[in-house]
């Protein structure tokens, strides 16, 4: 007899060894329909797993978000499988699931092109309505070696023979068709009705650019139509709103190939930049922050010392000079860290706060660069907090809440919180690392969030909290994070004087709540599709004159708007007034004061909002009155969807 514990806290008894397919039947008929997979004591498992002791069981469906990546995952097993059919001489590789789909990367002599697509989408859909049995089988080293080989799958062959000694060897087949692959999958292939290839790329076989070429197919999948749809929808949407079209259309920035992964800031986007800093600054100095300072450049020895050097070496910018190596900051700890050391501290002086922005370079993959997004050239909102172990707590609270008022600010109220635990490889002891995650998690209960676990993916030297942001498309971005370092002073040589007059290493807190400033204007450029509200947007009022009549009346407008402290530009070129209109709305200013000659005669403006909205004749002293409240209010935060 064995016990069956379900999520609910249910306990089911059967005679002998069940299913998992069996155990959702004996629950329900319906469950049982829509099952794809289970869970067998927190372990993903196919539905033809017997299990033969107690043990807890969950039945995961395509409505699941395990079940949603098993089926992207046999779906790229699906792709693998028409293609083999359709280009049998083309070699798989590798095809897992990722966010938002799956990929599969085939050796083929033959680049992929749209047409190609199309006929393996076809051939997928006929596979589907074939719904073939997908098995798995345990099988030996050779036995699996000797299998790929004579299929003439060489890559195949390589991975079955890196494979760790002990561990399990499984094939899944379905029809035709078998491959190496851990699973779970999805029963049939008849689960696997929703899906569309998107495009190809290039990629090197184990990333590595000495290796060949491969072709990589992207695909999305689905658990049903309209999900689909809504996806397609999405990206669509996403495309409009690229931030590399809008940083183009807008005037704010440009990129070009002497100076890959950097930035060209024009001026419309360089006062976007400045009203960004300006307000962290604030932030800064209203919650008790010192901004300070480092060097951009700082000898090898220091890099080594913080650990940085033996992780970070390869993504580091080098130069010599009188024999020294010196590197590029990629981050701005070590530089904090002398900052502190500098003077003798007292426990009376913690925390101590630091702030900077700090211009930071890393040398990121080429393939990898993209917009604002990714670059190799960055400037982060960072900070540093030395403090004793008693005030963790207090400091990881306030902070909590002081991320979530300056998203709020920016008009992000959506946010995800995660706590990233002990990584296999890590600095440190284990009972100090019970500390800090206990500290951690302690806070966001004291904030009252709620949080998810991100098991191993900490810092080499301590656990840390991601703040993630939905954006109105509902894409997830990770921004801020807080991060609990008892390493790193300690190897810098930091500390500060107890009250027993002994020397203590501090423990220092990175913290950022932006991150990257280019990123985070690529963010704000896609979520607000470039309408950026009235207290952000880098021109927030243009004039325009109808004809050279009024040019001296504008100008009179533009100058006081200016001299009241607004991002003000002026429009007196001798073209039609709907052509200057036409022109500043494409640069999303929020609005436009059109002048003609009654209202230089009656000293009004005609005032338009942006999309397009009259909002009729106002005196200008009405009019920066709005202006002055909305900017005071950071109000205007409509999302354009």
């Amino acid at each position: 007899m064995i016990e069956i514990t379900l999520p609910d806290g249910s306990k089911r008894q059967y005679e002998g060894a069940q299913t998992v397919a069996q155990i959702a039947a004996s629950i329900g008929a319906g469950l049982a329909r829509a099952a794809i997979a289970g869970r067998v004591d927190g372990q993903l498992v196919d539905l033809s797993t017997p299990v033969d002791h107690s043990a807890a069981v969950s039945i995961v469906t395509a409505s699941d978000e395990d079940g949603l990546q098993i089926i992207r995952h046999s779906t790229a097993h699906l792709m693998a499988q028409a293609v083999k059919q359709l280009y049998p001489s083309v070699q798989v590789t590798i095809g897992p699931a990722i966010e938002n789909g799956f990929y599969y990367d085939f050796s083929s002599k033959k680049p992929f092109t749209q047409e190609d697509l199309a006929a393996i989408e076809q051939r997928m859909d006929e596979i589907v309505k074939q719904d073939l049995p997908i098995t798995r089988r345990e099988v030996s080293r050779e036995e699996a070696v000797k299998f790929f080989e004579s299929e003439g799958e060489h890559y195949k062959v390589e991975l079955v023979r890196a494979i760790p000694e002990g561990e399990k060897i499984t094939l899944y087949t379905q029809g035709d068709f078998t491959d190496l692959c851990r699973g779970p999958h999805v029963p049939s292939t008849g689960c696997l009705k929703v899906h569309k290839l998107m495009k190809v790329a290039g990629a090197y076989w184990r990333g590595d650019s000495k290796n060949e070429m491969l072709q990589r197919i992207y695909g999305t999948a689905f658990a049903t139509r309209e999900q689909l749809k809504n996806y397609l929808h999405m990206l669509e949407e996403a495309g409009r709103r690229d931030h590399r079209k809008l940083g183009k259309t807008m005037d704010l920035f440009h990129l070009q190939e002497e100076a890959p992964g950097m930035i060209f800031w024009h001026a419309r986007g360089w006062a976007l930049w400045q009203v960004i800093e300006q307000y962290m600054r604030g932030v800064y100095r209203d919650n008790g922050y010192q901004e300070v300072k480092a060097p951009q450049l700082l000898d090898r020895s220091l890099w080594e010392r913080s650990g940085h050097w033996a992780k970070y070496r390869s993504n580091m910018f080098t130069t010599e000079s009188e024999n020294r190596i010196y590197a590029l900051k990629p981050m701005n700890c070590p530089g904090h860290i002398q900052i502190f050391k500098n003077a003798v501290r007292s426990y009376r002086d913690l925390p101590i706060r630091y702030g900077e922005f700090g211009q930071c370079h890393r040398n990121e993959p080429s393939g990898s660069l993209h917009g604002l997004m990714r670059v190799r050239g960055f400037t982060q909102d960072d900070g540093h907090i030395f403090c004793t172990e008693d005030q963790i707590l207090s400091e990881c609270v306030h902070f909590t809440s002081l991320v979530q008022k300056v998203y709020k600010d920016f008009g992000f109220s959506d946010i995800e919180y995660f706590i990233a635990t002990r990584p296999e490889m890590r600095i440190g002891e284990d009972a100090v690392w019970d500390k800090a995650e206990k500290a951690l998690m302690e806070a966001l209960d004291s904030a009252g969030v709620t949080y998810k676990i991100l098991p191993g993916e900490g810092a080499f030297y301590g656990p840390k909290v991601e703040y993630h942001l939905k954006d109105c498309l509902g894409r997830s971005w990770q921004c801020g994070t807080v991060q609990v370092d008892f390493q790193m002073p300690g190897r810098l040589g930091a500390e500060y004087v107890a009250s027993d007059d002994s020397r203590k290493v501090p423990v220092m807190l990175h913290r950022a709540i932006l991150g990257s400033l280019e990123r985070w204007i690529g963010m704000l450029l896609e979520h607000y599709a470039g309408a950026l509200p009235t207290w952000l947007a880098p021109v927030q009022a243009a004039v325009a004159s109808i004809t050279d009549a009024q040019a001296s009346y504008a100008h009179e407008v533009y100058e006081k708007l200016f001299a009241a402290g607004y991002r003000v530009e002026e429009d007196l070129r001798s073209e039609k007034i709907n052509y200057k209109i036409r022109e500043l709305s494409q640069v999303k200013i929020p609005y436009i004061l059109v002048v003609g000659d009654k209202e230089r005669q009656a000293g009004t403006v005609s005032v338009r909002e942006r999309g397009g909205k009259n909002l009729g004749a106002m005196s200008l002293e009405q009019f920066l009155k709005m202006l002055e409240s909305q900017v005071a209010a950071k109000s205007n935060i409509e999302v354009a969807k």
